[in-house]
């Protein structure tokens, strides 16, 4: 298939990309580089640069020939979010909705978006379903289902065969002989890797954000998925959606690990020790998420290869102490 992947630059779309190309498909990447680099766009895709809003109408069309779209382009913060949520409406809502204007338009027939768990706030049940009501906490993940209803409305209007993926916490590398795909925002606000720069003597202390939510040790509590598998998703997604439907997917290991407890493998694992400073909690984080993924492995046939938290940190850490000089190893976002 000849596929356009946006937000492919970063770091779960230049994952998604790279396997992509592997399974032996085009890929063409559209993305600005204000949070990705161009040197993490696997070799065989081609970069067309620049923002989804002003390019997807000239990019996305008949004469493309697109099998497929899988939509990586937003800002992620959910802190920056609650400070800044117009940067979020007007990137991630708006960008979305000229991009869905060019798919209509194009008849392209896939559209696989990254989403998140994020919607589902602080849930009533645990591990978290589907089914569970969205209560988004904060403008970023009220961005997300704000796309998501608009795909239910291409899909049940226009056929589109649209597919949401629900990411619990992608965390990794995808570790290749000729470069790994890891993690590298800027600024950096996931817990693993900053852990890890903590570890590789590149910052002082850890800052981990409020030890007052209702859990066992009162930090934050989240299901860690590792980047690979989350990618693997992507390309079962793009086999199983159907025209007209709009399918919804957790992607979780179904197990939840406490900032504490990460923090703890993070040092093992690097055998290094990281200080710790407490910070108030950010705003617009949730207390609990873990996944249910059933739905996706009984429907997709995914079952994550590297679930274990200690592998997923190895691999970042791999990723951390390669030369970051050479950039066929550098992500952003």
């Amino acid at each position: 298939m000849k596929l356009l992947v946006t937000g492919g630059a970063g770091y779960i779309g230049s994952t998604v990309a790279t396997l992509l190309l592997e399974a032996g498909h085009e890929v063409v990447v559209l993305d600005d580089l204000s949070t990705g680099h161009e040197h993490t766009i696997p070799t065989g895709a081609r970069l067309v640069r620049g923002r989804v809003h002003d390019l997807a109408g000239d990019l996305v069309t008949p004469e493309a020939g697109f099998d497929g779209v899988l939509h990586f382009a937003a800002f992620i913060a959910a802190g920056e979010s609650v400070l800044a949520p117009e940067k979020y409406w007007e990137n991630n809502v708006v960008g979305s909705l000229r991009l869905l204007d060019a798919v209509r338009a194009a008849r392209v027939p896939r559209f696989v978006f990254s989403s998140t768990a994020n919607i589902y706030g602080n849930p009533a049940e645990l591990p978290i379903a589907e089914s569970a009501v969205a209560a988004p906490p904060n403008p970023y993940a009220m961005s997300k289902v704000a796309v998501e209803y608009a795909l239910i409305g291409d899909a049940g209007a226009h056929g589109l065969a649209a597919v949401s993926l629900r990411y619990f916490n992608a965390a990794g590398a995808l570790v290749r002989p000729s470069g790994s795909c890891g993690e590298r925002h800027d600024p950096e606000t996931h817990l693993i890797p900053n852990a890890l720069l903590v570890a590789a003597g590149r910052r002082e202390k850890l800052a981990l954000f409020g030890d007052d939510y209702p859990t066992p040790d009162g930090t934050c509590v989240r299901d860690y998925i590792h980047v690979a598998d989350l990618a693997a998703a992507h390309l079962l997604a793009l086999a199983a959606v159907q025209p007209g439907e709009h399918r919804v997917y957790n992607l979780g290991n179904g197990t939840g690990f406490s900032n504490r407890e990460v923090i703890e493998v993070v040092r093992d694992v690097t055998e290094h020790p990281i200080p710790v400073e407490m910070a108030p909690r950010r705003p617009g984080d949730p207390a609990v998420l873990v996944a249910s993924s059933a739905k996706a492995r009984a429907e997709l046939g995914w079952v994550p290869a590297k679930p274990a938290l200690r592998e997923i940190i190895a691999d970042a850490w791999t990723f951390a102490t390669q030369d970051r000089d050479d950039h066929d190893v550098t992500v952003a976002n």
